[in-house]
């Protein structure tokens, strides 16, 4: 059963029999909004990129995004890029697989975000949501809408971070600006 998440509601990544996921991907979908123009409405392309920052004791120490497909240890991966999304309505546009059993010890969270690259802003964008699936079941866990458009070019969606043994992972919903995820770590900084 799927969760649908409002900003700040965290759920356990434990199973029902009391056993922890092993994987996980977190997956992006968008479409771009149509505008109104002289001649009737038309959509343009927007990329939007996925990325995963991994930090240890609130440093980032690694991250997955369309130009470092795989993390240092392996356990994060990014599937590839795509420049103009389409999805939007349940299929993933972008994914990052996260393999809860690699992760190394030392990493307590990762910070999941989305920017425009292009550097268009969210109300340019209409479906866009992420969600976290089981990754060896297929069953979608939760879901996040990154609704309500904007003025800003990016989101801190999501964080998985060590809770106890197992994994939490919390709806951020945070606007920020930038077109990479160098730009947001300013604004990640004070949510970990």
């Amino acid at each position: 059963m799927t969760v649908n998440m409002t900003k700040g509601q965290a759920i356990s990544l434990e199973k029902k029999d009391g056993g922890s996921l092993s994987a996980v991907r977190m997956g992006l979908g968008w479409k771009a909004a149509p505008r109104r123009g002289l001649f009737g409405s038309r959509t343009r392309e927007i990329d939007l990129d996925a990325s995963a920052v991994l930090f240890a004791d609130k440093q980032p120490v690694d991250v997955v995004f369309f130009r470092h497909l795989v993390s240092d240890d392996g356990s994060v991966r990014h599937t590839g890029d795509n420049l103009v999304g389409g999805a939007g309505q349940g299929g993933d546009d972008e994914a990052i697989l996260v393999d809860l059993a690699r992760v190394p010890v030392h990493v307590d969270q990762i910070i999941f975000t989305v920017n425009s690259f292009t550097g268009q802003t969210f109300q340019e964008v209409q479906n866009a949501f992420c969600r976290l699936v089981d990754e060896t079941t297929g069953q979608e866990l939760a879901r996040y809408t990154l609704d309500g458009g904007g003025e800003y070019t990016a989101q801190i969606m999501a964080k998985v971070h060590r809770s106890g043994s197992g994994w939490t992972m919390t709806a951020l919903g945070v606007p920020a600006r930038g077109r990479t995820f160098q730009d947001l770590v300013p604004a990640i900084l004070p949510i970990l």
